[in-house]
């Protein structure tokens, strides 16, 4: 196997932040996008702070600023007052909006926790009284159940078999894009499918008649060319003969979709998942503690997002009481 060494080592940061990134990796098991993430806002938290700090040349762009020299010193002079002045730049410089910051004060909790409980750099953590924006819940977008008909009626062209059954695979599983692009033919077994979700945590999809169906019909057109496929047990492939990426799943779904007669900006492979959750919650009787599982949340409380499609039921639910004939008359009226 191929390694590569920049996942582990990165010569351009300090090694605190090496160590931290390995940490993730290792021991908590974080995606490769969430490690990329931590380690991008890491990166620009400490540029920021020599910057702030007058520790930089004034000729010098802000995405050339070293940080490899950061040491512990350094690190235990930051301040509450820092981390603000921090939050306070990338909202008036960098356009983050209150999900963006609320990302980096969970990057800078999380690290300087690290820091304080792992690494034992430092003795008191800065961090413990960091606010996080307030956030507003949002409804999830999916689509209704007549668009995702007609979504799956506009599949066509010489892929109609893998392009259709993907799109089944969303609808009906609430798959992430990469578990989808992640599938092994040897991970199906009759009506499950074992994905690897979040942090490398593997799951049972249960598959129903529409999946099952749609995995067959492709399975035969792509095992025509099986001398040809180079990673034998990926499921889709690409025109190349290998396994399809992420950017390829995009831009099918967004074509379809535009087929469709929807929004091309509005419905992404992550629309589709809401639209899973969606329909199975709206229409399958599922709890929230099922469709947590289904979806491979680790916390509830993401999950109850698509409780915004319990007003009819609930409505229904208050009619059904068995003492909803019960009422007095009203004998006020004449």
């Amino acid at each position: 196997m191929k390694y590569n060494l920049k996942n582990v080592y990165d010569p351009s940061l300090p090694h605190q932040i090496n160590d931290f990134i390995n940490y993730l990796g290792t021991i908590k098991g974080k995606s490769t996008n969430t490690i990329d993430a931590y380690k991008f806002d890491l990166t620009m938290f400490f540029r920021f702070l020599k910057l702030y700090r007058g520790m930089v040349a004034n000729n010098v762009e802000f995405e050339n600023i070293d940080i490899k020299d950061i040491d512990n010193d350094f690190i235990r002079s930051i301040t509450l007052s820092d981390l603000y002045a921090f939050l306070a730049f990338v909202e008036n410089y960098r356009d983050n909006g209150n999900y963006a910051r609320a990302r980096k004060v969970a990057t800078l909790r999380s690290f300087f926790k690290y820091l304080q409980g792992k690494a034992k750099i430092i003795d008191e953590n800065p961090t413990l009284e960091l606010e996080s924006p307030k956030i507003n819940k949002r409804n999830p977008i999916y689509l209704t159940l007549e668009e995702s008909k007609n979504l799956l009626n506009a599949i066509d062209g010489k892929n109609k078999e893998r392009d259709y059954c993907i799109v089944t695979l969303f609808l009906n599983c609430g798959l992430r894009l990469s578990e989808l692009c992640g599938i092994d033919i040897s991970r199906i077994k009759g009506d499950t499918l074992t994905v690897t979700g979040k942090g490398n945590k593997e799951r049972t999809i249960y598959l129903n008649k529409a999946c099952i169906k749609a995995i067959e019909r492709y399975l035969r057109v792509r095992n025509a060319n099986a001398d040809k496929i180079k990673d034998k047990d990926a499921l889709f492939i690409s025109r190349n003969y290998t396994r399809i990426n992420k950017r390829t799943v995009e831009m099918l779904v967004k074509k379809y979709v535009g087929k469709a007669g929807l929004d091309t900006d509005k419905y992404t492979p992550h629309k589709l998942r809401h639209t899973a959750a969606t329909l199975m919650y709206k229409y399958g009787d599922v709890d929230i503690r099922s469709l947590q599982q289904i979806l491979g949340h680790e916390n509830v409380s993401t999950t109850q997002i698509y409780t915004h499609v319990d007003d009819e039921k609930l409505r229904e639910a208050v009619k059904s009481n068995p003492l909803s004939g019960e009422y007095e008359e009203d004998t006020t009226k004449k």
